[in-house]
């Protein structure tokens, strides 16, 4: 059975920056307010012209290019999105066309902010399986597009970034070691966005009553996510057969420097054995954990051997948590790929596609 390796990895974040003072001008609020509550400083925001797929474009580029994997060589794709570009097509679809990985099926994972992990997790156990040997797994948001910048409650905590994975198939033991996934749906109404589906489609009432803002019980939240993270480390770490001395780093979802701590007291763990960047990105939901990934590879903090643990939580309610032996790329003879290159010829194929696809259609209407 081939052994599910982390072997590439990228992160992309939008240039403008709003800081706590920005939003103090738009809600009564304050720095040290905001600081005090959630350890938060600043966040990305999105540009017009940047979208769930553009940005997890860039991260997934990133994460092929540390890999040395060309995207024709992908063999599927898994986006997960708390933001997604449209209820359908997948935002995969359109990460999938964008970087031309002609061979890859692609689809989106809903689990919100522990989106991530569960998708990886899927990755693993695909490539485990034999049925694959990569698979690229996005974490991209635009969530400030969601939030309603008049309710405190919720405009301070979300920003916008992507984070991905590139996993591959290998003899050599390591990788994803285990994996737990969880589920309590009556938790559901706590974190949602009601309005855009089917039970509360988008009409006059729905727009003017909010619904299709991020809506949160904050104390809720905050109660259930500081039960659940340190057990979900300690059964992740049981299924692996390690001990919680074993692992040498822990990568949190960012959404809260009060959770993490509190997570850090139970599992009796320094603080500085987690890697935090909430203060400067906020809570970048499914895009969190692989972005705090690539920023503690860059920093030292995660290094080859290393027993690495990924913890989240979100609505759903979901939480999970990973067990990862950090192995790095894959050593290859082959030339290095320039995947900017790919991104050129993705353009032209999908541009090509849709004239046969107009041509295609032409015939057809004649023949019938």
């Amino acid at each position: 059975m081939p052994f599910a390796h982390i072997t590439g990895w990228g992160m992309y974040v939008p240039e403008p920056i709003l800081t706590n003072d920005d939003i103090s001008k738009l809600v009564d609020t304050n720095d040290a307010w905001i600081r005090d509550r959630t350890g938060i400083r600043e966040r990305h925001i999105a540009r017009e012209h940047e979208f769930p797929s553009t940005l997890g474009v860039e991260a997934a580029l990133k994460a092929l290019a540390v890999a040395n994997l060309a995207p024709t060589d992908l063999d599927l794709i898994i986006c997960t999105s708390s933001s997604p570009e449209y209820i359908f097509p997948a935002t995969a679809c359109l990460i999938q066309d964008q970087i031309g990985a002609t061979k890859a099926g692609a689809f989106d994972l809903q689990a919100a902010c522990t989106g991530f992990i569960f998708a990886t997790n899927m990755a693993a156990q695909a490539i485990r399986s034999g049925s694959i040997k990569s698979a690229l797994v996005v974490g991209t948001e635009v969530l400030s597009r969601m939030v309603n910048w008049k309710d405190r409650n919720t405009c301070i905590l979300f920003g916008d970034g992507a984070g991905a994975f590139v996993l591959q198939a290998s003899d050599v033991p390591g990788g994803v070691i285990s994996a737990v996934m969880h589920s309590d749906g009556s938790g559901a109404d706590a974190l949602s966005i009601p309005g855009g589906g089917t039970r509360f489609p988008a009409t006059e009432a729905t727009l003017h009553e909010g619904k299709h803002f991020v809506q949160m019980d904050g104390k809720e939240v905050f109660r259930f996510a500081t039960r659940v993270m340190g057990r979900a480390v300690v059964e992740a770490l049981e299924s692996a057969n390690m001990k919680i001395e074993d692992v040498q780093c822990i990568v949190p979802h960012q959404a809260n420097y009060r959770i993490i701590e509190t997570a850090a007291k139970y599992l009796k763990l320094p603080i500085d054995k987690f890697v935090i960047n909430v203060e400067r990105y906020g809570n970048t939901s499914t895009a969190s954990i692989p972005i705090a990934t690539v920023e503690g590879l860059q920093k030292g903090r995660i290094n080859t051997g290393d027993k690495v643990v990924f913890v989240g939580f979100g609505g759903g309610l979901t939480w999970g948590a990973m067990v990862v032996e950090w192995t790095g790329p894959i050593p290859a003879n082959k030339k290095h790929i320039y995947t900017e290159q790919y991104r050129l010829f993705a353009r032209l194929r999908s541009l090509l596609r849709r004239v046969w696809r107009h041509i295609e259609g032409f015939f057809s209407r004649k023949e019938l």
